[in-house]
């Protein structure tokens, strides 16, 4: 070891402790030239600096970019609002608010809502977290209406219909007693006005805070459509992503003409359940629309921009088939 590692005093320790000190002084030259380069950022004072950086910082404003749920692009939120919430990079069909779906499909100006005064009620009196009375009432001041379902009347390039959507912001689009309830009422208005009756499902399935009065609105739904059909009524039903549970196993699926949009997951249970369920790998692409239209369960996908187009075609057939075969 050397000796000036042991004795501070040493000539050795002192020149290294010199060189040391002169390699941590700023020569006077390199100084001014830092000073010559940036002249203002010299004598502005640090805090104004940092408070500048804060204010660029604080009036950024959040939320303009959004990741894909598919491919994992990053949107710039207006491009994609501006493509009617479609990835322009895989073409992955976002989940629409319930009252953006009715503009988009409907004329404009001609909606006319119907039975939005139905409210639910807690029958059952369920708490778990948090009352279900209180968790409705939340959703109804989030979202700005009292139920999941929006019902009404308008016209798909000029052809009268009744409409039904459901919105996955409330609570999830989960059908209880309200839902069924509008259902089946629309299905009645179709019926007496004459008008087809197009519905637009994106649910996680009856709600279960409403316990088995939910699940009776599956046999409810399917016998109201039976009754339309009945009567010689056009129904169509397009599902959206997602389509799951009751709402997938009761109405979504007994229409006159199922569409779905591309690559929407539609099923009953989740593929993680059914996985785990059978103790089997799924195939690729299990529960989507791709997958439902191979196997027969849907008859079309169409895409977002070909909705209107596609519902009045089918509108216009139907109605026509029904008519002459009445004839």
């Amino acid at each position: 070891m050397p000796d000036f590692a042991l004795n501070p005093e040493s000539p050795e320790r002192k020149r290294a402790s010199s060189a040391s000190s002169e390699r941590e002084i700023v020569p006077p030259a390199r100084a001014a030239d830092a000073a010559q380069v940036e002249p203002e950022a010299a004598a502005e004072d640090p805090s104004e600096r940092r408070g500048r950086r804060l204010w660029k910082k604080k009036d950024m404003p959040g939320g303009l970019w959004l990741k894909c749920e598919s491919c994992g692009q990053m949107i710039y939120r207006k491009e994609l609002e501006e493509k009617g919430r479609v990835c322009p990079a895989c073409d992955f069909h976002f989940t629409l608010p319930g009252r953006e779906r009715v503009r988009m499909v409907l004329d404009e100006a001609s909606f006319q809502e119907r039975f939005a005064e139905l409210t639910a009620l807690d029958r059952l009196h369920f708490n778990d977290s948090v009352p279900y009375a209180d968790k409705i009432q939340r959703s109804v001041q989030k979202v700005g209406q009292n139920e999941a379902l929006i019902c009404g009347t308008g016209t798909v390039e000029g052809r009268p219909v009744v409409l039904a959507v459901l919105d996955f912001s409330f609570m999830g689009g989960s059908m209880g007693e309200v839902v069924g309830e509008k259902i089946a009422l629309a299905c009645d208005l179709a019926r007496k006005e004459g008008r087809p009756l197009v519905v637009f499902t994106s649910s996680g399935g009856a709600r279960m805070h409403e316990g088995m009065l939910s699940l009776m609105q599956m046999a409810k739904t399917s016998a109201a459509l039976a009754s339309l059909n009945e009567a010689g009524g056009l129904s169509i039903c397009v599902l959206t992503n997602p389509t799951t549970g009751g709402v997938t196993a009761s109405f979504a699926s007994v229409c006159d003409i199922t569409l779905a949009e591309p690559g929407a997951l539609i099923g009953f249970a989740g593929p993680r359940v059914i996985a785990s369920t059978i103790k089997q790998e799924l195939p690729p692409g299990f529960q989507r629309a791709e997958f439902l239209l191979e196997k027969g369960q849907i008859d079309r996908i169409v895409r977002r921009r070909d909705l209107r187009a596609t519902l009045a075609a089918l509108i216009d057939f139907g109605v026509g088939s029904r008519g002459a075969a009445r004839g």
